[in-house]
């Protein structure tokens, strides 16, 4: 077992006896990981921050689990990738109930938002407009072996599914984008944003 896994497994045993401090020195140790993460399934800076808040407190309102030290950050991600799960359906009801709205109803401008920031999730967007065309359980399994570097192991504790499912769904949606990416003609590492065809 690593020296992170035994400092995540003691963090996670005085959590669980209710000191608010151990959960800021998860907190400290695994945000990168998991705002990273969830801006990786949403492509937008501002929702990865507010959901990374979200996985944390889950985990304090969650924390009579008990849990190896080797699991605590696949047990996080597993919450994270829920909070995602989550995120998608609040959208989509939020979407119904604005397209139900006059039109005459206008969104706030976000025009003066840093550049960069835009272009990073205009890039994101594109890969997600592919990786989005995969089934669920591929897109999920994609995102934390590929994107968080997570370990079979650690995905499928995360996902609570086997070990051999995960390595299944990972070599399928490899083996799927990489097709999708030669049919929309760009290279894993194209700059120019791939046009998304029918419904996400």
């Amino acid at each position: 077992m690593n020296a992170t896994a035994i400092v995540d497994g003691a963090c996670w045993d005085r959590v669980r006896q209710g000191e608010a401090e151990a959960l800021g020195e998860l907190f400290q140790h695994h945000a990168k990981a998991i705002y990273n993460f969830c801006f990786r399934r949403t492509a937008d800076w501002a929702a990865a921050e507010d959901l990374t808040s979200v996985v944390f407190l889950e985990a304090w309102r969650r924390r009579d689990q008990e849990l190896a030290a080797d699991k605590v950050l696949p047990w996080l991600f597993g919450i994270a990738n829920n909070v995602v799960r989550n995120r998608r359906r609040a959208l989509r009801r939020h979407s119904a109930a604005l397209s139900r709205l006059d039109e005459s109803v206008t969104a706030p401008d976000f025009a003066d938002d840093v550049v960069d920031r835009i272009d990073e999730e205009q890039r994101m967007a594109a890969v997600l407009a592919l990786v989005a065309r995969l089934p669920r359980g591929q897109q999920e399994v994609l995102a934390l072996c590929d994107w968080a570097g997570q370990s079979y192991e650690e995905a499928a504790a995360a996902l609570s599914i086997p070990i051999g499912t995960v390595r299944s769904r990972l070599a399928r949606a490899r083996t799927a984008l990489r097709e999708l990416e030669a049919v929309a003609g760009h290279g894993p590492g194209a700059e120019r944003p791939i046009e998304e065809e029918g419904p996400k």
